[in-house]
């Protein structure tokens, strides 16, 4: 199949989540956000219908499907104005960890729960000196030879959704006996745990997921807490991080095709001089341009997807990492013409754009940066030298 032509049953998946998307809307989300909690209401009636877990496998419970389809779900409900945050974390990050390398019990545990959002995995990666380079994190685990158990300590930050998460996929490092390096490894830590701290940190971005600081000290975790291989760290570690700026892809993506909508309607009937705006080209132009950046961004998100799903890490890699920047450039324009369309109307609560500035920078700054983009790009697709 061309990555670029949907399927029937991808068609029917977006019409669906759309039409749950638009049960919802703008509206919850803004009053999720003025009530100080997450979208819990959303999030389990789309476990119930089984869009949370439609990547994961049938046999644990999910859909069967890939990131191919879970992104039709994030970016419908996004260009709804209902956006879920979390699909990032949870199925995306988390659910295709541990569906690829989880132990059996594991795998019994959380897909199932994950699925039908029920139970619900926060991921952590970042940490206050370890952002883009995650050669540098500092988390360590390690062995109580007396018991087995693994001892984590460390602190991770911007860590999303930890109020709302039963555990949190933690990405520390353990001593390679052999060299004495330290190597990457992938835990599961519970968030009721001794030694596990949260703190919220206090954000200007209007989100109804939360962003965290964590404090870990000493936290006890048994011999089964480690997901997979503790040899294969980077090949599980990038198994999560593909499918993640896959779905920041449809996020943004949502989020633009929302603000344009917006714009679009008032473009339409906000009437000058007798004419609709819209009318007028320096109005029409813009926003003719602004779909079709989403519309570009969308393809090379589906390719990144089609690649993932047929097992290509390799060429997923290179078009993860592109389908993220083209969809944050994307809805960075997207929301500022909407925002332009709209004049002084656009940075009222009434229309609800404003608050998308902010939210919109997310897509350029997170999981990955632009610049960190161009320069895989740079080196890993054009062969040119690094310059650290």
């Amino acid at each position: 199949m061309s990555p670029q032509i949907e399927t029937d049953e991808h068609k029917a998946l977006r019409a669906a989540v759309a039409a749950l998307g638009a049960k919802y809307g703008r509206d919850y989300i803004t009053r999720t956000i003025a009530e100080g909690r997450p979208p819990t209401e959303l999030w389990q009636e789309a476990g119930k219908l089984g869009y949370l877990g439609v990547n994961l496998p049938e046999e644990h419970g999910g859909g069967g499907g890939g990131i191919a389809e879970l992104s039709i779900v994030l970016e419908e409900l996004g260009a709804a104005g209902s956006p879920l945050l979390m699909l990032v974390v949870s199925p995306a990050i988390c659910g295709t960890v541990i569906a690829r390398f989880g132990t059996d019990q594991q795998k019994r545990a959380w897909l199932p729960a994950l699925s039908d959002g029920t139970r619900l995995m926060a991921f952590g990666i970042t940490e206050p000196d370890a952002g883009s380079n995650s050669h540098r994190i500092t988390t360590t685990a390690r062995r109580d030879p007396a018991s087995g158990d693994w001892l984590l300590t460390g602190r991770k930050v911007f860590i999303s959704g930890v109020d709302m998460a039963d555990a949190v996929l933690i990405v520390g490092r353990t001593e390679d006996a052999r060299t004495g390096r330290l190597k990457p490894c992938l835990f599961i830590v519970p968030t009721d745990a001794e030694g596990f701290q949260k703190r919220p940190i206090d954000m200007e971005l209007s989100a109804a997921e939360k962003q965290f600081e964590l404090t870990l000290d000493d936290v006890r975790l048994p011999a089964d807490a480690l997901v997979g291989d503790e040899d294969a760290g980077l090949l599980q570690l990038f198994a999560g991080l593909n499918p993640e700026r896959i779905m920041t892809a449809a996020f943004a993506i949502g989020m633009g095709r929302y603000a344009l909508s917006k714009a679009i309607g008032y473009a339409r009937d906000r009437t000058v001089w007798k004419t609709p705006i819209g009318a007028h080209q320096a109005i029409a132009h813009p926003l003719a341009q602004a779909h079709i950046d989403l519309e570009l961004a969308r393809l090379m998100m589906q390719k990144a997807a089609h690649l993932y799903d047929a097992g290509d890490d390799i060429g997923a890699g290179e078009a993860a990492n592109m389908a993220k920047y083209a969809a944050g450039e994307a809805c960075v324009r997207a929301v500022d013409q909407a925002v332009h369309t709209l004049g002084g109307n656009g940075l009222t609560r009434e229309f609800g754009l404003a608050s998308l500035i902010t939210a919109a920078r997310v897509a350029r700054i997170a999981p990955v940066s632009r610049e960190m983009i161009l320069n895989y790009v740079s080196h890993q697709t054009l062969g040119l030298p690094k310059s650290y």
